[in-house]
């Protein structure tokens, strides 16, 4: 029997090299928090990468009241802890990291690539749209997808792209590239 792998949200930066140590808690801190209100720790979840399904782990300490108070705004919350599942969901389904920040315009919030990539790489690339819903089904996670797809088409750059969308209470993950 297969074990399950985990969900790797913590130490991002260790494998992100667009995260800072700083960034990486940040966003792990907030998705803590976000999957929390929903689901106790350690909690399977699922992974539809362009339509294959595949499970996951997600293993995180639950929030105290602090933190909790410190994120108590819900869409903050939930867009900040979507990095950090997105990105964690992109780096155990597709191989692909972080690498850098993307610029306004771009359609994107990040440059993701292959393990070992640089941002000098760019031609390497995809460009990684990422949206959160904290309360919604499945339904509404794969509408939200279809419209960060529409505005990942619409940014100002030719680079591939990705669109990924995190639905807490659903416990899933819905990734999708771009197709020309």
């Amino acid at each position: 029997m297969t074990a399950i792998p985990k969900l790797p949200l913590a130490a991002m930066h260790t494998r992100h090299d667009g995260l800072t140590e700083a960034t990486a808690n940040y966003y792990f801190e907030a998705a803590r928090v976000c999957l929390d209100r929903h689901h106790e720790s350690p909690r399977e979840t699922e992974i539809d990468s362009n339509g294959t399904k595949s499970p996951v782990v997600a293993d995180w300490e639950p929030p105290d009241d602090r933190t909790r108070g410190a994120w108590a705004n819900e869409i903050d919350a939930t867009e900040d802890g979507a990095y950090a599942c997105a990105l964690a969901a992109a780096e155990v389904s597709e191989g692909l990291v972080a690498v850098y920040r993307a610029e306004t315009g771009t359609g994107a919030d990040w440059y993701i690539a292959p393990k070992g990539k640089t941002v000098e790489d760019l031609e390497d690339c995809l460009r990684f749209e990422v949206s959160g819903v904290d309360c919604g089904n499945e339904i509404a996670v794969a509408q939200r997808l279809k419209k960060k797809l529409k505005q990942t088409a619409a940014g100002d750059s030719n680079l591939p792209a990705m669109a990924g969308v995190v639905g807490f209470k659903a416990a899933l993950v819905m990734l999708e590239t771009l197709e020309d």
